[in-house]
């Protein structure tokens, strides 16, 4: 069984800075894509940011030189870095995976989300 589990959401003042986590563990064969999504109050889901099983990356506009995501890919774990944070920051962040398991079937699969809380 695969899941993931987010971590290191919180409150931070405008400016600040937070760390999210997310480890994928389970019966894994291998990760293809990792990233990080949210959802404001109010707004649709949108994607903040992906990395490939490699080193390719895509952000959002709006968070493009202040968040950073990146991976570990011994441990099954994907960050964000989030730096200059913002009011319009304020969201359930979730992590999102494309993960082959022992059954060898690729699957999506989502965190339950970690909330970020960005006071102005």
């Amino acid at each position: 069984q695969v899941q993931l589990v987010e971590s290191g959401g919180g409150l931070v003042q405008a400016g600040g800075s937070l760390r999210l986590s997310c480890a994928a563990s389970g019966s894994i064969v291998s990760i293809s894509a990792m990233g990080w999504y949210r959802r404001a109050p109010g707004k649709q889901r949108e994607l903040v940011a992906v990395m490939t099983s490699g080193v390719s990356t895509n952000y959002a506009d709006s968070v493009k030189g202040r968040l950073t995501i990146s991976r570990d890919n011994a441990k099954n774990t994907v960050y964000l870095q989030m730096n200059s944070l913002k009011p319009e920051d304020t969201a359930v962040y979730y992590c999102n995976a494309d993960i082959l398991s022992s059954d060898y079937i690729r699957r999506n699969y989502w965190g339950k989300g970690t909330l970020v809380t960005v006071s102005s």
